[in-house]
């Protein structure tokens, strides 16, 4: 399903910036195929447990409302809101480039996270296979992997990352922040309904790939109520372990997530911008690294109490222990994923 329709917030980063008079019009997709230099992005942000991840695709089809990476259309000289969407650029030499990067004396076989900002399995992936392909060079350099995503797509290769988990190590995280199908749709329209994905978890499951589970972003004011139940179906679905994060709304996501949840949710705006201003220090965001993904304030300490409980008594793990730690010398990689 197309998102709805957004004129893109203006650009910083450009000298023009167009309004139109009318509806815009319908936005369809434009692939931008590029040679990148590099595939192997180091993080030093103590708010993501990870420091390596690939990210092979930018811009991302499922136009999930909230997502944070939008901002980062705008330096190819893009705009965040539907161009974020239908403007995407695939990186068609990262196998290539990742086998060189790996290949490296220096490296040493810690995790790498795919994708950190966009999803590595989104539709483009099944005519481009450059995740599997990133993938089959990890394991051939026998390199731990993690995976976060929305799509069903991944199920086209669960053979490889069966071979992975037993090997090097694997682990898959699905984001589902959205128990209700409407709500999911609404708010991710390109992405795979909820209970698709919880299929897909359970079929990775039972092929051995250790799974999890992603309430992220919890919308303070919104749906706090499906916490319980999404922990539970995760559980029954094979998954180990959960984490989540809060609402964040950075630059240009803020306007892009306020249209289209006001557009499909009028009634509970002011509950959720209020509520979330008061876990933020009454702003939107909050910049400063180490408080990006959470908030605080007695209100969001009910609500992440309401998460630990709910998370002890499904007996899913808790996975805030970073993944960026190398493997002893030797020995395989000891998985662990995402704050």
């Amino acid at each position: 399903m197309p998102p709805r329709l957004l004129s893109n917030p203006p650009n910083p980063w450009s000298s023009t910036h167009v309004e139109w008079l009318e509806e815009p019009p319908v936005a369809r997709l434009e692939v931008y195929e590029e040679e990148a230099e590099s595939v192997l992005s180091t993080n030093d942000s103590p708010d993501v447990g990870f420091r390596w991840s690939v990210n092979p695709y930018r811009g991302c089809w499922h136009a999930c409302a909230y997502c944070f990476a939008r901002p980062g259309h705008q330096l190819l000289g893009f705009g965040a809101g539907t161009d974020f969407e239908r403007r995407i650029v695939v990186k068609t030499n990262a196998p290539e480039v990742l086998s060189v990067e790996l290949a490296r004396r220096s490296w040493r076989r810690e995790t790498v996270v795919f994708s950190g900002v966009t999803d590595c399995y989104q539709p483009l992936e099944a005519s481009y296979a450059l995740t599997r392909r990133c993938l089959e060079i990890c394991l051939a350099r026998r390199t731990p992997v993690a995976i976060i995503t929305k799509s069903t797509l991944i199920r086209r290769d669960v053979d490889l990352l069966a071979r992975l988990a037993s090997g090097p190590g694997a682990h898959v995280t699905f984001s589902i922040p959205f128990l209700d199908e409407p709500v999911a749709r609404a708010l991710e329209p390109g992405a795979p309904t909820p209970s698709r994905r919880f299929e897909t978890m359970r079929l990775l499951a039972d092929a051995g790939v250790p799974v999890g589970i992603s309430l992220a972003p919890l919308i303070p004011g919104f749906r706090e109520s499906d916490i319980p139940a999404l922990l539970v179906r995760a559980k029954e679905n094979g998954a180990s372990s959960a984490f989540t994060t809060l609402l964040r709304l950075p630059a240009e996501v803020a306007p892009v997530f306020e249209e289209r949840f006001r557009a499909a949710f009028p009634d509970h705006w002011n509950k959720v911008e209020g509520a979330l201003r008061e876990m933020r220090g009454g702003g939107l965001k909050d910049a400063r690294f180490g408080h990006r993904m959470h908030g605080r304030g007695p209100r969001w300490d009910a609500l992440m109490r309401l998460f630990e409980i709910q998370r002890r008594r499904v007996g899913l793990a808790d996975t805030e222990s970073k993944i960026d730690r190398p493997p002893d010398a030797g020995s395989a990689a000891q998985l662990e994923l995402f704050p």
